[in-house]
């Protein structure tokens, strides 16, 4: 669907953005480059002719006011998100037009939760934090899985990358986080979340074909142990990474992402698998894609389609699973990423049903 509609994005010169004002273009929205730092947004509107650029600042309410004037949405790319979240939302409800942002910081997607859904209703608008694949991604999936199920025994999330090379928003925003949780890891058990600061377990998971059966970091702190829990009543949230992605990404020397596409895409490859038990019954539900800083870009702009077009259960502030159809959501990610839905096989294969779907990823 395409639109002439303004949308701000708020940090648009981050290696996310990028990808994001990229994606609005082909849509057919017009961005406005927002961001605090001057040079590097005269320095991006160089590669985009034509898009205003409105410099911005959070500590400068007036500047976020004329940065969204004339803006029918704004998604927030600007981290670490625990100094930008609360007075970017200010500045979209003083404009009274919905808001999206793509932190993977889970105490500030929390804390968007606590403090804007009631003040967001009231005003009529939407408010969609997490919209990126932490938090976003992760919550579509168990939600399509979920289905019709009034609750599930419990949920289960892997990640699998092929590698991952951490942007400076990731190290910045990771730190962060981490010292807000004093450095303890967030775990959803017995139906609320826990904070623990003992060694996260190790395991085996065994992911469908071709990536197969990984050792895993058990209990991986992501935006999805707070998004899931919000809306799908589970009494258990498993998250768990491959351990080979998380050596890169922590490693001293861990080189940035690197291009190798027309796209600006790396070559890192994704797999989110998710599953959902209800005593016997297991729904299983997969995403494959390409770059998980990349995919937040169609993620976001596809929520704030659905957003202006009227196609959500609520306003508020809501979790990508809550607020949008979920299957159809992913569905729409076709050009991005495979989406398979379906019920598990003994063997752990994934079998379809009628309402599974199944597109080709490009590229």
């Amino acid at each position: 669907m395409g639109s002439t509609q303004t949308v701000a994005v708020f940090g648009a010169y981050g290696h996310t953005a990028r990808f994001v004002v990229a994606e609005l273009l082909e849509r057919g929205f017009t961005p406005i480059l927002s961001g605090r730092d001057t040079d590097k947004l005269r320095a991006l509107g160089e590669s985009f002719p034509g898009l205003e650029v409105r410099p911005a600042s959070v500590d400068d309410a007036a500047s976020l006011d004329r940065a969204l004037s004339g803006a029918a949405a704004l998604i927030n790319c600007a981290g670490p998100f625990a100094a930008t979240t609360a007075p970017v939302i200010e500045a979209a409800l003083r404009a009274r037009i919905p808001y999206v942002d793509i932190a993977a910081e889970v105490e500030a997607v929390a804390d968007t939760f606590a403090h804007f859904d009631e003040r967001a209703r009231d005003a009529g608008i939407v408010v969609v934090p997490a919209m990126a694949f932490y938090g976003g991604l992760g919550d579509l999936l168990a939600t399509a899985a979920m289905g019709a199920w009034a609750q599930a025994d419990e949920v289960s999330l892997a990640f699998a990358l092929s590698s991952w090379h951490p942007t400076a928003g990731t190290r910045k925003a990771t730190q962060v986080s981490r010292r807000r949780r004093d450095n303890q890891r967030l775990v959803f058990t017995d139906g609320r979340l826990e904070l623990r600061t003992d060694q996260a377990p190790t395991g085996r998971w065994s992911f469908p074909a071709p990536v197969g059966e990984q050792a895993v970091l058990e209990e991986f702190t992501t935006a999805d142990s707070v998004t899931i829990p919000r809306h799908l009543k589970t009494s258990t949230l498993h998250t768990r990474m491959t351990v080979e992605a998380i050596k890169d990404v922590l490693a001293p020397d861990a080189a940035p992402p690197v291009a190798v596409d027309e796209r600006g895409r790396s070559d890192q490859t994704f797999l989110v698998d998710v599953v959902v038990r209800s005593g016997d019954t297991h729904r299983r539900a997969v995403a494959r894609g390409r770059d998980i800083y990349a995919i937040s870009a169609p993620l976001a702009v596809e929520a704030v389609s659905r957003v202006l077009a009227g196609q959500v259960k609520r306003v508020g502030a809501a979790t990508a699973g809550e607020i949008f159809d979920a299957p159809g959501f992913l569905d729409s990610l076709s050009p991005h990423l495979l989406f398979e839905l379906g019920e598990v096989e003994s063997g752990g294969a994934v079998r379809g049903s009628a309402s599974a779907t199944l597109r080709p990823a490009a590229g």
